[in-house]
């Protein structure tokens, strides 16, 4: 099941995405909140399809629709670092030994349709990330990595944008990797039972219409349940919690010369089974409002 989190008429709730139709499951009978979807048993899934194939609720057209993003609210964002062997090899570096993780700020979560924005007096340097996003389901606490999976809700399309300047200059990853609007999510969710194995998906990512960054979550040096389990050691995951799993080579600050975005860039994040997440780029002032209204 896709679910996602739509603004119509000035009201936002949670949705089904069939194709390019837009189902309502509010109208329905069903949970209006995606953060109330995340304790669902997998049977409420198959009631839902079958409520929507004989429902006479109209449909919007996704077109019609303000697309935000699915997972709004989570009590943790955590990240995964140099998780892909090829990404460490752009670097020069060896593959850690254990998953490195660090966090961003849930102020940072921004959707589909939404700008990212920076202050070119603070950052010069700006660098998307596709990544993997991983979204829990029930509260878990030192469980191993064969029930890990179990704990996941579903899986979405994650933009790590990062300021490399305020990352490596700091010499931790926190306010570099956090300014408001540097974690685009979505376009939606999809549920475990239509993605049951997350270790067999390809990564694209292109700025306009370069192609800058393809890979497969096979080559992750850490897999999901793993990282699950590792962080599930020290922290307990809470319901809506996101985990966003690393990424692929092909980063900006890597490249030879260095490529960063520029103000009008479109940034387009695909992951097959999950769909695509769009944003384009704008440069701000303090003075003015970065978030979305």
């Amino acid at each position: 099941m896709r679910l996602i989190t739509f603004t119509h008429d000035d009201r936002t709730r949670a949705g089904m995405l069939l194709d390019d139709r837009v189902i309502d499951v509010g109208l329905l009978g069903y949970p209006a909140a995606i953060e109330d979807w995340l304790a669902t048993p997998p049977e409420t899934f198959t009631d839902l399809s079958a409520a929507v194939a004989m429902s006479a609720e109209p449909a919007l057209p996704v077109n019609d629709v303000r697309l935000e993003a699915p997972i709004r609210r989570p009590s943790k964002l955590i990240a995964i670092g140099v998780n892909y062997l090829d990404h460490c090899r752009e670097q020069g570096i060896e593959p850690p030994q254990e998953p490195l993780v660090f966090s961003k700020f849930p102020s940072t979560i921004i959707g589909p349709q939404d700008a990212i924005t920076w202050d070119p007096a603070l950052t010069q340097q700006v660098d998307p990330e596709i990544e993997l996003g991983v979204i829990i389901g029930r509260r878990c606490r030192a469980v191993s990595a064969d029930e890990a999976l179990s704990y996941v809700f579903g899986y979405t399309v994650v933009n790590d944008v990062s300021a490399r300047d305020l990352q490596f200059g700091d010499g931790q990853w926190t306010r570099g990797k956090s300014l408001d609007t540097f974690c685009p999510v979505g376009p939606c969710i999809v549920t475990t039972d239509e993605l049951p194995d997350p270790q067999k998906l390809r990564l694209q990512l292109w700025v306009n219409d370069r192609l800058q960054q393809d890979g497969v979550t096979a080559d992750m040096i850490f897999s999901v349940a793993q990282i699950i389990a590792y962080v599930s050691r020290f922290a307990t995951l809470e319901p809506g919690d996101l985990i966003t799993t690393g990424t692929p080579k092909g980063v900006g600050c890597f490249r030879q010369p260095p490529v960063y975005l520029t103000p009008g860039d479109a940034v387009r994040c695909r992951i097959d089974g999950i769909g695509e997440l769009v944003n384009h780029t704008r440069v701000t002032t303090p003075t003015t409002d970065l978030l979305p209204a």
